[in-house]
């Protein structure tokens, strides 16, 4: 869904003309989605029926290697999407039901079957599954060259239950009870160590929702193994406040909560949505934002209305403060860096087939005359404060204020102090002061001292 024509983009169209995008607004990781072959398109690649094949819709196998050599010579890590927590239940095209029983790659009977996604449950305890599964990711590293993993549904893997109607309150009996999974957790853990032995500066990043302690530490500690875990609460937050809550009545606590919510010394890949938000039912939170004036209040030629100019600034606010203080990594899916308009819609009967919502509008950015531009530009500004900065690194992360009645959040990430204002009227605090203490030595107390201009420990706002 890269290309902006109405069609199955391919590698090397991706490889040609999406990477430099990305590689110009300063990411330097890529996730790619969908890459184990798969059948259904609409299904995200979460219904792998191959897993030792690139999916051929996009092209051959050298045109992958052609999309990973191209992100190399840019600089760009290659993360692919790893369905290792379940497979296809389809028998014509997939492994379900290879050598004619249900049970060679599969626990049998209804273990073996997840309800909610109609797909089979791997059996972790056979020795050759596991090899399996292993020879999967050493190909994918080995033949073509990428660099990680993310690991989808690691909660379906690491629970007998799968996680299905269950709401994780964090008590530890919830993590380590009969419902644990211990070859599923075993599983893991061998993959991680695969991965970090076949290549020491691997990613591996995991989406679970459960918040299962020691997912993101060392093996040798116990851990589970991975680098870091999705915050998949940030993006549910979000999406909560815009569709249910006034903007001016939103939680300055629960918001600082949500971000800062995540287990000590594990590290989070923060970000404000995904394709989970924008699938067809929902919409980007662009939409949410400026609603009908994304169609025709987007132009420059003119000052904007109070919906666009309201929805401008909390589309820059809140990536800016999910990058500032979610978490240790920070994720943009594809468009939403410049507000991606509308949400995501694969081509199905119900639609005529349609690829309209399946596309990427890259002309909305583009073009110099339509806001979107600015959106974006502050994209790049954003991510040149982590290049100047290392903010996304920095382990000091202090909340000084959450003003519930002024709705200003202040927080330090190191040696930046951040101010956000939420108050849809309040734009001047005159009088009040924020005090932060500055540590010896860091850069900003450096320019302090070479600024008389800005030589103060108290900072007004």
């Amino acid at each position: 869904m890269s290309s902006e024509d109405g069609k199955v983009n391919t590698y090397r169209d991706f490889a040609d003309y999406i990477i430099p995008r990305i590689k110009s607004n300063g990411y330097n990781v890529i996730q790619l989605m969908a890459i184990m072959e798969h059948v259904y398109y609409a299904s995200f690649g979460y219904h792998v029926t191959n897993f030792l094949a690139p999916s051929s819709r996009f092209g051959t196998p050298d045109d992958f290697k052609y999309l990973v050599d191209k992100a190399h010579e840019s600089g760009l890590m290659v993360v692919i999407d790893c369905i290792h927590s379940h497979a296809s239940n389809n028998v014509m095209d997939g492994i379900n039901h290879f050598d004619g029983t249900d049970h060679q790659y599969f626990h049998s009977g209804p273990k073996g079957y997840h309800k909610l996604w109609d797909s089979r449950i791997f059996n972790y305890t056979s020795w050759e599954v596991l090899r399996f599964l292993l020879s999967s990711l050493r190909m994918y590293m080995d033949e073509f060259k990428v660099d990680g993993f993310r690991f989808d549904a690691v909660t379906c893997i690491l629970f007998t239950h799968h996680g299905i109607h269950m709401r994780f309150s964090g008590h530890y009996h919830e993590y380590f009870g009969g419902n644990a999974d211990v070859d599923g957790t075993v599983y893991l853990m061998l993959a991680n160590h695969l991965i970090h032995t076949l290549n020491p500066n691997a990613l591996t990043i995991a989406e679970d929702v459960s918040g299962i302690p020691t997912l993101c530490r060392p093996i040798v500690e116990g851990g589970i193994g991975f680098d870091y875990r999705l915050n998949m609460s940030i993006p549910d937050k979000w999406i909560q406040l815009l569709k249910e809550v006034k903007d001016e009545d939103w939680n300055m606590g629960n918001i600082t909560f949500t971000l800062t919510n995540r287990r000590y010394n594990e590290k989070c890949v923060a970000y404000v949505e995904s394709h989970d938000q924008a699938i067809v039912g929902d919409k980007t939170t662009s939409m949410w934002l400026f609603d009908r004036e994304i169609y025709n209040g987007m132009t420059t030629a003119y000052h904007p209305s109070l919906i666009v100019d309201r929805g401008m600034a909390l589309h820059k606010m809140l990536r800016l403060i999910t990058f500032a203080i979610g978490g240790e990594a920070y994720l943009n899916f594809m468009g939403n860096e410049f507000g991606h308009p509308e949400w995501v819609d694969f081509p199905r009967p119900g639609n005529g087939w349609s690829y309209h919502y399946c596309r990427r509008q890259w002309h909305l950015v583009d073009d110099e005359k339509l806001r979107y531009r600015q959106l974006n530009n502050f994209d790049k500004a954003m991510l040149a404060l982590d290049a100047d900065y290392g903010v996304l690194g920095i382990r000091h992360q202090y909340i000084t204020l959450a003003h519930e009645t002024d709705k200003v959040i202040v927080f330090e990430r190191g040696d930046l102090l951040f101010i956000f204002n939420f108050h849809p009227n309040n734009v001047s605090f005159a009088g009040k002061v924020v005090v932060c203490e500055l540590q010896s030595g860091n850069l900003l107390a450096q320019r302090l001292q070479n600024d008389p201009q800005l030589r103060r420990r108290k900072v007004r706002w």
